[in-house]
């Protein structure tokens, strides 16, 4: 047990965690939150943006799985380690892009993406 590569494995699953709500928006053709949108976080990047930002944070990912350590899936430890940054980076991101899309708070409905039959 290496404390250093816990650290890489979890800040790896932080950073799959963070990439998916990004990409999975630019695919989809839908603007997002970045670090670089004006203003930071809080605006809108295009769906390019996000699939760059989403691939990059994949990279960065795959780069702290694969080069730090010797990472095994199969390694009870690794995958909790893994599962425990996965899941900690879910859960802030979740409260933090629920209160721009109403996640929060799903009583109110957001209007972000349209209602349901919406024509666009």
């Amino acid at each position: 047990m290496n404390w250093l590569n816990d650290c890489a494995y979890f800040l790896g699953g932080a950073f799959l965690a963070n990439g998916v709500p990004h990409f999975v928006s630019g695919v989809t053709g839908r603007s997002f939150q970045t670090p670089f949108a004006k203003p930071p976080i809080t605006g809108l990047s295009s769906s390019t943006v996000n699939v760059l930002w989403g691939f990059l944070n994949f990279v960065i990912a795959c780069g702290l799985l694969t080069r730090v350590g010797l990472f095994d899936i199969r390694s009870i430890e690794d995958a909790l380690v893994l599962g425990a940054g996965v899941l900690l980076s879910g859960l802030t991101l979740a409260r933090l892009f629920g209160r721009y899309h109403g996640g929060n708070a799903p009583s109110k409905r957001s209007t972000h993406y349209g209602a349901p039959g919406e024509s666009r």
